[in-house]
């Protein structure tokens, strides 16, 4: 167990997120302040004494995505400058997750420029959860804890209701992800498989499993414009139950995505609160599940030295 003393920070993406974490771990949230300046600057000052204490910093990086990396970049330079001991920056909704490669020339990998800043600026250590593309841990030098909602998400769906269930995978990309899912609540495995047109257009081609008469919980990482939602139709004339439920991790959910769980088709859409979900982004059918024991716990674990491969690893 570290001799330093834990401490628990965050910034203005998800304070109750933070305030729930640091509830947990029975201590109370550092003090800070951020100002957005007139011309749209960040202003960031530590309030506490943060010298040779362990830090753990908390901030998704959700919408407004660059306000909030800023503030995390800012945070974690005060705090260095404030010669903390060490600094974890805990980032639930990793940023730029989705622009991991080069898929045509002359293009940026934005992810890794996120994981070159925070190296740049010292971070001691990076957790995250269930991001977009996992061969982003191989970004960073430092290490890095990719932990998984699974879990926390599966959970819901220990119940008598879902004995007939099946999990679904929206793609071939997602079935490892969805077989843990599968594995974690001893139900079938299906793959969708789709096919990309010309214009950019996709089309499921066929379902691969058993989905005949089933529940189908379809499961991914993020749920942004909900496209999702206009192929589910093909699990019903494959044989599938017409109510069909979503597990999905990160609730971003812009343009189209709401008005799109008005079709009755979906039961429910179950989320986590790595994303704070504003008045205007909720909706009968979305419960939200919290993460913030998992996070705590994997804190926890950290800070007094005990291994967090269960987190990572829930199978």
């Amino acid at each position: 167990m570290s001799t330093h003393p834990l401490r628990i920070f965050a910034g203005t993406a998800n304070r109750p997120l933070a305030e729930e974490v640091a509830a947990i771990l029975g201590t109370r949230l550092g003090r800070c302040t951020i100002t957005k300046m007139p011309d749209t600057e960040v202003h960031v000052m530590i309030d506490d004494l943060v010298r040779d204490q362990d830090i753990f910093l908390l901030q998704p990086c959700s919408a407004p995505v660059n306000d909030h990396l800023m503030e995390l970049l800012l945070l974690v330079d005060a705090l260095r400058r404030a010669s903390a001991h060490s600094i974890t920056v805990v980032i639930p909704y990793f940023p730029y997750a989705r622009q991991e490669r080069m898929a045509r020339g002359r293009e940026a990998i934005s992810a890794r420029v996120v994981a070159t800043m925070l190296e740049t600026l010292g971070v001691t250590r990076v957790i995250y959860i269930d991001i977009h593309a996992p061969a982003i841990q191989g970004f960073f030098t430092v290490p890095v804890d990719p932990l998984t909602a699974i879990p926390v998400l599966a959970q819901h769906f220990r119940s008598e209701r879902f004995r007939e269930a099946a999990i679904v995978s929206p793609d071939v990309g997602r079935a490892k992800y969805a077989g843990k899912y599968a594995e974690f609540l001893g139900l079938p495995l299906v793959i969708m498989h789709k096919r990309r047109g010309s214009l950019g257009s996709v089309s499921v081609t066929h379902v691969v499993g058993d989905i005949q008469d089933k529940i189908p919980i379809v499961i991914d990482d993020i749920i942004a414009s909900g496209s999702i939602i206009d192929e589910l139709p093909a699990l019903v004339e494959a044989g599938a139950r017409p109510e069909i439920y979503l597990a999905i991790t990160h609730p971003v959910l812009v343009g189209k995505a709401l008005a799109k769980l008005d079709n009755p088709l979906i039961k429910e859409l179950v989320v986590t609160n790595t994303i704070p979900l504003p008045p205007e982004k909720q909706h009968p059918k979305v419960h939200v599940v919290s993460v913030g024991p998992l996070l705590a716990d994997a804190i926890r674990r950290i800070y007094e030295g005990i291994t967090v491969g269960p987190l990572v690893q829930p199978i």
